[in-house]
């Protein structure tokens, strides 16, 4: 499956999966407090499929799939019998249409916390939060290789991945972070680390390297993929060679190689390489050559070998996985901090500490994640599902006219006042609304253009 194909087909399927609980939600609190649903729909526009239940409610998907909306019964849209306004929906005591409006972004919090219950279950794996290289800001703090990071201030961090996303909000906010990091020894020591030293305008999608952490399960083993010809190593050392110190240092990782060899060019003479080849262990003398740089800019001292060009990540060493019941209390928790997170994010987002192509994600975008998420298999892609239901929650309950917390404004109004708002403000309201939600697609798609160009 192409990666375009692969965007397509699982933003509709997260699209069709969070709509369809959404609208569910809205439909299944309608019917228990007496309203008449005339219409279910995932997606909009022409109807692709359709069934009118016993009932009256017809149930449809439709062309657009990009939404989809309960359809009540209601006497400011079209006449309705006198035998039926008692089911209308403007005839509900405004507790019940609290209720209605309301269903949808609860029905969109009772999904995530599901699908987060279902992911510990089912155990995330990924990679321990071990520290490979470090350098600026990092280093500067006192972080070395082999550190592993248990927490970020008060949050675990069993994983690289909750690693990232707990420095992410101290680093947008440039302020100082306590990490608790245990060393190759078992050691534990806390470490502050400076992300108030990030430079203003740092590139936010790649934080944790400007701050200088590579994780360990990036490096490139020290392993010989190709000898140049005519090169300092040509004739010596041979593809597949394992090379495991220079003049004594160790070397564990191909980024270790390039530093050893300047200063050994520096100093002058042979270079003795230690080497493990088909199991035997070899000390090779090499003299570095001063080398020009592709595309001009100086010259570096180098052996001539190039790193292994297929290269694959190592099988993930750590696992998200608790029982049915721990995974109660924990999924619980989860959705706290993904809610305080996200709030965090909009507040951000508003002050101008959030550039502002990392704010709302477009269809492109949420399409291109999905895929990925569901390249790394279940567990991944039930997080993914996760937070994106739970952003659709928060969206829906902002009080922006049109969406769910546009109407339980209105409604809020109607109880202080004791009386409907009038037409003509539910109008302007609606006019608003248009062009906040006009101004926020704008967003979204401008985000994803900028992205496929990046």
């Amino acid at each position: 499956m192409t990666e375009f194909v692969g965007s397509v087909w699982w933003l509709l399927v997260s699209l069709g999966i969070l709509v369809t609980f959404h609208e569910f939600g809205h439909y299944w609190v309608a019917r228990r407090c007496g309203v008449k649903v005339l219409r279910f729909s995932v997606g909009f526009g022409r109807a692709l499929w359709s069934r009118t239940a016993k009932d009256g409610t017809e149930y449809r998907i439709a062309a657009v799939p990009l939404g989809g909306y309960v359809k009540m019964l209601d006497e400011r849209e079209y006449d309705v019998p006198a035998s039926q306004v008692h089911e209308a929906f403007n005839r509900a005591s405004v507790w019940r249409r609290i209720a209605i409006v309301a269903a949808g972004p609860a029905a969109n919090l009772l999904l995530c916390f599901g699908l987060l219950w279902a992911m510990f279950v089912i155990g995330r794996p990924d990679y321990a939060p071990a520290i490979g290289a470090t350098t600026n800001i990092a280093a500067a703090s006192g972080l070395k290789a082999g550190d592993i990071v248990e927490s970020v201030g008060d949050r675990a961090t069993p994983t690289w991945m909750e690693l990232q996303m707990s420095l992410m909000p101290a680093a947008l906010d440039r302020e100082d972070v306590p990490l608790q990091v245990r060393d190759g020894q078992g050691r534990e020591r806390t470490v502050s680390l400076a992300l108030s030293d990030l430079a203003p305008g740092f590139d936010q999608r790649r934080i944790l390297q400007t701050v200088g952490l590579t994780p360990r399960h990036v490096l490139v083993p020290a392993i010989v993929g190709r000898v140049v010809p005519e090169s300092a190593a040509w004739g010596v050392l041979a593809e597949g060679d394992e090379i495991t110190a220079i003049d004594g240092s160790p070397i564990r990782t191909f980024d270790q190689i390039g530093p050893e060899i300047q200063a050994l060019g520096l100093r002058g003479g042979d270079a003795l390489v230690e080497v493990t080849r088909d199991g035997e262990r070899l000390a090779l003398e090499i003299q570095p050559r001063l080398t020009e740089r592709p595309g001009g800019g100086g010259q570096f001292w180098a052996l001539g070998i190039e790193p292994p060009g297929n290269y694959q990540l190592p099988p993930m060493d750590a696992l998200q996985r608790h029982g049915p019941l721990a995974a109660i209390p924990v999924a619980t928790r989860e959705i706290g901090h993904l809610t305080q997170q996200l709030f965090g994010m909009i507040g951000r987002a508003f002050s101008g500490r959030l550039a502002i192509e990392n704010t709302v994600a477009g269809p492109v975008t949420i399409g291109r994640a999905a895929n990925v998420y569901a390249g790394q298999g279940l567990a991944w892609f039930l997080s993914f599902l996760a937070l994106l239901s739970l952003s659709l929650a928060i969206l829906n309950l902002l009080p922006i006219p049109l969406l769910d917390g546009g109407h339980l404004l209105y409604y809020l109004i109607e109880l202080v006042k004791g009386s409907p708002l009038s037409e003509r403000a539910m109008v302007a309201g609606q006019y608003v609304g248009l062009a906040l939600l006009a101004c926020l697609m704008g967003l979204a798609f401008h985000n994803d253009i900028i992205q496929l160009v990046r």
